[in-house]
């Protein structure tokens, strides 16, 4: 018989997940953020604490934002490592669920545990307990399942001895990973089990590069050798393939432009000379330009999500043909795309092979350099004066004064900006807007910080989303981790507000003034970040911001630089070309004649659509 170690189900996962590593030597479950409650205070807390700091375990203030800091960190390392989140039965596992959705859509690793009811069910119901009258074998925690790349829910021991690996081999899977959620029975942390010793030995796991198939590959080769006017659509999957270089070079070879994707932003620096930027709806003239007339679109690491695609109207080259390079088979086949399903790095290495000195000739220079130009007039600072600076403004001032530092956001008006103007060195871009979840922002910023602790790292954030999810900043300086946070204030959600009227509404419940409040709130955000041990200050205008950014370089805890904007006019108003139609449905009936225009307006576009196969 094979030796065994008795054990209680929590310490043999602490213990197991402990020694998973990595190819390069290190943890692959870099820690365990933890918020304790009934469900995993006395199983999983005690495992944590015995294992110490052979997996570390941190403290958060909210139940989704540590699991958004998590996130981070694995964007942040291109799903090569990872970390847990565990939180008690209840409202800290439901509160879990945005951040599993979160991962889920963005195809990033993260390992929940939320604890569970008794397995034995004698106590039942328990406090916090979730009971479906039609199903006994119910919890909260099943909310966990829709969002989950693998579910599982642990009602024996030696369940995990199946569980945990399944559990790796889907956060390591460059076609299937994403979320995986453990629901751990609170009894079931509690006992023991002999546990073979060869469960805990060390283990490596490769993260596999798929090969193409030869047919496929050969039918892409192809169609960009037919190509008169190809174009790349960079995605994330370059990023996490470690394809950069290959594609930089790639491109130049061939003379093929590339645009981006929010997810694929700064794979290439913008100074590369094929990067023509952002393509979509928040998109630049340069790109969309290139998009419209391509008769090749060959996506790389892209899910082709509608604000890459126009909603399916950008593409309009009557000859366009469609490729999708990637992973995952699912993507590869969307809207009738000849699919190459191969790693990214892999796959350009083998096309390039096959094309030889093939060279496209839609790459103009001029297109590049005038669109550029735009930009940095756009985003320059404002004459002296009392008005209030717009957001492209401010990135500008971010951008003089921290060009190397990697820009993060999530929702609001300033994903849409930063993809559109701020211009990245190579890896100098963080966006999640796969969910484009409020309250991502700082609780990411402190997940990216610690993924990079050598990168500055430069949080934007708008009134709306700090008031949503900001406690994270007493958890950065706990954990003494700097990284600075730029938060506009336009006093209410500007971005949906032009939204609103750009679709025939009213203005209505986004901007204070127009709320159905008799006082319109004052809120103090220095003094609020302050009160959590944060530096904060209120910038008194561009080239004070500028200098508070270079200031807050020296700190050991995060800065906030409060700075109040303009919420009009959007991010690209005045910027010629920039931009495309985005597809949000418009009412058919309406009382107001603006709001019939905006759907006369609406059908138009509709008509440019293209219908997926």
């Amino acid at each position: 018989m094979s030796e065994t170690i008795r054990l209680t189900a929590a310490q043999a996962m602490a213990r197991w997940l402990s020694v998973q590593m990595t190819e390069e030597g290190e943890r692959f479950i870099e820690g365990v953020w933890a918020i304790f409650g009934h469900g995993n205070v006395a199983g999983l807390g005690e495992a944590l604490h015995g294992i110490g700091d052979a997996l570390p375990t941190w403290r958060g203030q909210n139940e989704q934002t540590m699991a958004h800091a998590a996130i981070a960190y694995a964007k942040a390392k291109k799903r090569r490592r990872a970390m847990a989140v565990t939180s008690s039965i209840g409202p800290g596992a439901t509160n879990m669920v945005t951040a599993a959705a979160l991962a889920h859509v963005n195809r990033l690793p993260v390992l929940f545990i939320p604890g569970d009811v008794f397995a034995g069910r004698r106590p039942d119901p328990v406090l916090q307990q979730v009971e479906d009258f039609d199903d006994g074998t119910v919890s909260a925690n099943d909310c966990f399942r829709p969002v989950s790349r693998y579910f599982d829910r642990i009602q024996r021991p030696e369940q995990l001895l199946t569980a945990l690996p399944r559990a790796l081999r889907v956060m390591t899977d460059p076609a299937n990973c994403g979320p995986v959620t453990l629901a751990f029975c609170q009894d079931v942390q509690a006992e023991a089990f002999d546990w073979p010793l060869g469960f805990f030995e060390p283990k490596v796991w490769h993260i596999r590069r798929p090969e193409p198939d030869a047919g496929e590959l050969a039918e892409v080769a192809e169609l960009i050798r037919a190509a008169r006017a190809p174009v790349f659509v960079c995605g994330g999957g370059v990023i996490y393939s470690g394809a950069e270089a290959v594609l930089a070079d790639f491109a130049s070879h061939h003379g093929i432009p590339v645009i981006e994707t929010q997810a694929g932003k700064s794979a290439l620096a913008q100074a590369h000379p094929m990067n023509y930027g952002a393509v979509g709806v928040d998109g630049s003239a340069a790109a969309n330009a290139l998009a419209a007339e391509a008769d090749l679109v060959i996506g790389i690491g892209t899910r082709f999500q509608d604000f890459t695609t126009g909603s399916w109207a950008l593409f309009a080259n009557p000859a366009r043909r469609l490729v999708s390079i990637n992973v995952q088979p699912y993507d590869a086949g969307k809207h009738g795309a000849t699919a190459l399903v191969a790693d990214a790095k892999v796959a350009l290495e083998k096309l390039g092979a096959l094309l030889g000195d093939y060279r496209a000739g839609n790459a103009d220079p001029r297109l590049r350099a005038d669109w550029l130009a735009a930009v940095d007039a756009h985003c320059a600072a404002p004459a002296e004066g009392n008005a209030l600076p717009t957001d492209a403004q401010v990135i500008g001032a971010v951008q003089r004064a921290a060009p190397e530092a990697i820009a993060m956001c999530a929702a609001g008006t300033m994903p849409g900006a930063l993809k559109l103007l701020w211009q990245p060195s190579q890896g100098g871009y963080h966006m999640e807007y796969g969910y484009s979840c409020m309250g991502y922002e700082i609780a990411g910023a402190m997940g990216l910080k610690l993924a990079l602790p050598d990168r500055e790292v430069v949080c934007f954030v708008g009134d709306g989303s700090y008031m949503m999810a900001n406690s994270e900043l007493a958890t950065a300086v706990m954990l003494k981790v700097p990284f600075t946070v730029v938060l506009t204030d336009n006093r209410g959600y500007g971005c949906i507000n032009r939204l609103q009227i750009a679709c025939g509404g009213e203005e209505f419940n986004n901007m204070y003034v127009d709320c159905n409040v008799e006082e319109q709130p004052q809120i103090d955000f220095v003094a609020h970040a302050a009160s959590m041990g944060a530096h904060a200050v209120k910038a008194q205008g561009i080239s004070d911001l500028e200098a508070q950014i270079a200031a807050a370089r020296g700190r050991n805890i995060p800065t906030v630089i409060v700075i109040d904007t303009t919420a009009e006019p959007g991010p690209g108003d005045g910027l010629a070309g920039a931009g495309h139609w985005w597809d949000v449905a418009v009412p058919e009936v309406g009382a107001s004649d603006k709001l019939r225009a905006a759907r006369e307006q609406y059908e138009t576009w509709l008509q440019k659509q293209q219908i997926a196969n």
